[in-house]
């Protein structure tokens, strides 16, 4: 009975365990499920979380505050550009942007006439300025940079509106910046341009535009919950801080001076690819002038010249903005900088301070020369192609002679050559600061031979900038310093209190003393050996060396000799106490000439006879220059007329009496104008007597003699220009020939050196 009862009640406990397993488990797979779904939401929340908050944080509360506030940028006043005496050479003019407060119209009405008085005088499209006066903020910029006109325009505007539409808060005019040139053409490729958003785009705007920049200043305005902008009372005002000043080492008169002279060598002699001059202060590198000839308005740098344009209008549609690119980007070009040549016999100045400095070249050194040299299997051409015959180290310099000079590197060495080019500087960049500054082109180390050697003693077949070749010369006749060059004296903060200077870099010292010193009389000695196309500049101790390169590779506009050819002169004055050097070069003359002394050492002179008295130099003239010296006249009036007649016969004039009075009353030239020595001054006793009227003959193709006595034969003065000497010749004159003038009218004679005369190099 027993093992009945427990069969019995088995079945009840397997019955009961049946009825509570799978709720148990489906209770327990619940839980299992809740805790799954719990940790796997609240793990991803807090993934989702971290990530925000670390990985995502910065941004979103960047969009946070973007959402929140209204940030418009100040402009900051671009800082100005001077000369090295003062002169404004760029300036930031204030000119203003209209700006829209939209969200404070209340009617279509207002909005109409607002957007049809902004469209009529800011020269807009009614529909888009229409649009800006719908929009829910307080700031739409409407146009930026408007000048005075219509400024005041929007002003009346501004007053209409508040009178007629009760909608005086809706215009406001901000101030704004525009940049100016008031020299326009003035030493464009130093001071270049900026563009849209004042930014600089060249030259030293480009080079020093961190500093002229300045920093924009902030109105930042917070917004409210439909997104639209708070009232003014919420503006926070970050002022902007002004750029700061640059000073230029350029100096107006010099740079004016080598522009006017350079332009007009270049219609004298044809210049088919632009010609280029550089003034530099040889003691500290200090750049005086540059010049680029046919440059650009700065104030309108986009536009080309009329045949620029002419020549793109004929090129195919599809190539017309290429080559508009093109010729903006050559005329932006620097080209004593961006650009390099052949230096020519220009280089034999360096040439010649190597042989010095390694003692190559005694007080007797002498050289042959007959016609040409023969260097490995080539033969090398004189420009005196009969020889030169046997002559001295100086001489060899003052005739310019290629085969003594062959003998003076090959003396040198191969080795010592290529040293000397490099410490000169050659084979780096000086440094300028300004931008796009190229590399010489020379042979790679170990592949010069005694040909290349030979050539490169005269200054062929490597490249080097115009740049890089006067500061050298400077280095020539300073004492022996390459010093890098700069444009750059100093730059001041809006107070004008001065936060950086730029001073003398000397890189280092390539020959000695001695050596430039007997260099600075080798220099004093070519002008006085070749007269005018020696660069002579009378009444000053000046120094230099022509040079003619033939450019070899690729050649661009070729001239009408059939060959391209690069005239250049590079000197110093004065020659006992060097302070500047002047380095002027024409790249392919097309005219009758292409020798640097025929096209390029008149031009020298043409520049330093008015920049040597503009910097005051001392003066040293010789009897031929005192022939032709152009004095001023003194003033001979409220005088007798004999005394008058003395005074002017102790100035080195000749006087001559028109009326029946005993004292002068009027005369003619004026006082201080600048004539030559013997000229006549014609004194007027009263005035009643009217002015003898006399005809202006031509003076041009006659030498300065000539002159004289074409001038004294007509009752007319004359004052001497440019290479005045016995053979020079007049090509320009102050009044055209035909015209009349009252007797005794002085006739400024422009004078250049004789194409068929003087040295060929």
């Amino acid at each position: 009975m027993e093992e009945n009862k427990t069969r019995k009640k088995t079945p009840k406990k397997r019955e009961k365990r049946a009825d509570k397993g799978p709720n148990q488990r489906l209770r327990q797979r619940t839980a299992v499920l809740i805790i799954i779904i719990l940790v796997i939401g609240f793990g991803a929340t807090l993934l989702r979380l971290s990530f925000l908050t670390l990985v995502q944080g910065s941004e979103l509360q960047e969009k946070a505050v973007g959402q929140q506030l209204s940030d418009t940028v100040l402009t900051a006043k671009r800082g100005s550009i001077y000369d090295a005496k003062g002169t404004t050479l760029a300036e930031s003019a204030s000119v203003w942007q209209v700006v829209l407060a939209p969200i404070n119209f209340e009617k279509d009405t207002q909005r109409e006439a607002a957007a049809r008085g902004l469209s009529e005088i800011l020269g807009l499209d009614y529909e888009n300025v229409y649009e800006k006066t719908q929009k829910k903020n307080y700031y739409t910029v409407v146009k930026r940079k408007i000048e005075v006109e219509q400024r005041d325009k929007v002003i009346e505007l501004m007053e209409k509106l508040t009178k007629e539409y009760d909608c005086g808060n809706v215009i406001q005019l901000l101030d704004d910046y525009k940049r100016y040139y008031p020299k326009d053409t003035l030493a464009a490729s130093i001071i270049g341009f900026t563009g849209a958003d004042e930014q600089g785009l060249e030259g030293v705007e480009f080079k020093y535009d961190d500093y002229l920049s300045g920093t924009p200043g902030r109105i930042i305005t917070a917004k409210n919950a439909r997104g639209t902008n708070m009232p003014f009372q919420y503006e926070q005002n970050v002022e902007s801080e002004d750029g700061k000043s640059i000073y230029l080492t350029i100096d107006e008169t010099i740079q004016s001076i080598c522009e006017k002279y350079t332009a007009q060598a270049v219609i004298d002699n044809n210049i088919l690819n632009r010609a280029g001059c550089i003034c530099m202060d040889v003691n500290t590198g200090a750049i005086l002038a540059m010049v680029t000839s046919g440059g650009y308005n700065l104030n309108d740098p986009y536009t080309l010249s009329d045949e620029a344009q002419n020549a793109i209008s004929q090129l195919p549609k599809d190539e017309q903005a290429d080559a508009e690119s093109q010729e903006l980007a050559a005329m932006w070009r620097n080209k004593c900088v961006a650009d390099t040549y052949m230096p020519g016999s220009v280089f034999k100045m360096c040439t010649a301070s190597m042989a010095l400095e390694e003692g190559k070249i005694k007080d007797n050194s002498s050289f042959t020369c007959g016609g040409y040299m023969r260097v490995e299997d080539y033969d090398i051409g004189c420009s005196v192609t009969s020889g030169h015959g046997t002559q001295t180290f100086l001489e060899s310099f003052c005739h310019s002679c290629n085969p003594a000079f062959i003998q003076i590197g090959q003396l040198v060495g191969l080795e010592k050559f290529r040293d000397y080019y490099t410490a000169f500087g050659f084979s780096e960049k000086t440094g300028i600061d300004l931008p796009g500054e190229a590399d010489d082109s020379f042979w790679p180390e170990g592949q010069m031979g005694m040909v290349d050697l030979a050539v490169a003693s005269f200054g062929q077949n490597f490249s080097i900038t115009p740049l890089s070749m006067i500061t050298a010369c400077a280095a020539v006749c300073n004492g022996g310093y390459v010093l890098q060059p700069y444009v750059v004296s100093k730059i001041t903060d809006a107070q004008g209190n001065v936060v950086k200077t730029v001073e003398r870099k000397v890189k280092r010292q390539v020959i000695s003393n001695e050596t430039s010193k007997k260099m600075c009389d080798m220099l004093a000695a070519y002008p006085e050996v070749n007269g005018a196309s020696g660069g002579a500049v009378p009444g000053y101790k000046v120094g230099g060396k022509t040079g003619t390169s033939e450019k070899i590779g690729i050649k661009k506009n070729i001239s009408s000799f059939g060959k391209d050819y690069i005239a250049s002169f590079c000197g110093i004055a004065p020659t006992d106490n060097p302070q500047i050097a002047l380095l002027v070069f024409l790249d392919t003359p097309s005219g009758g000439a292409y020798y640097g002394s025929q096209i390029a050492a008149p031009l020298f002179t043409e520049i330093m006879s008015e920049v040597l008295p503009y910097l005051e130099i001392s003066t040293d003239y010789s009897e031929e220059d005192l022939a032709y010296l152009n004095i001023p006249a003194g003033d001979y009036t409220n005088i007798s007329t004999s005394e008058a007649v003395d005074k002017a016969d102790n100035d080195g004039f000749i006087a001559q009496i028109v009326g029946e009075g005993d004292t002068v009353v009027s005369q003619m030239p004026s006082v201080s104008s600048k004539m030559a020595k013997g000229g006549t001054i014609i004194l007027y006793t009263d005035n009643t007597t009217p002015h003898e009227k006399v005809t202006v003959p031509d003076f041009k193709k006659a030498s300065a003699y000539e002159v004289n006595g074409i001038a004294a034969s007509n009752g007319l003065n004359v004052s001497f220009n440019g290479a005045v000497s016995s053979t020079g010749i007049a090509v320009a004159q102050s009044v055209k020939e035909g015209t009349e003038v009252a007797k005794g009218t002085v006739i400024a004679v422009t004078f250049k050196a004789n194409a068929e005369g003087g040295s060929s190099d």
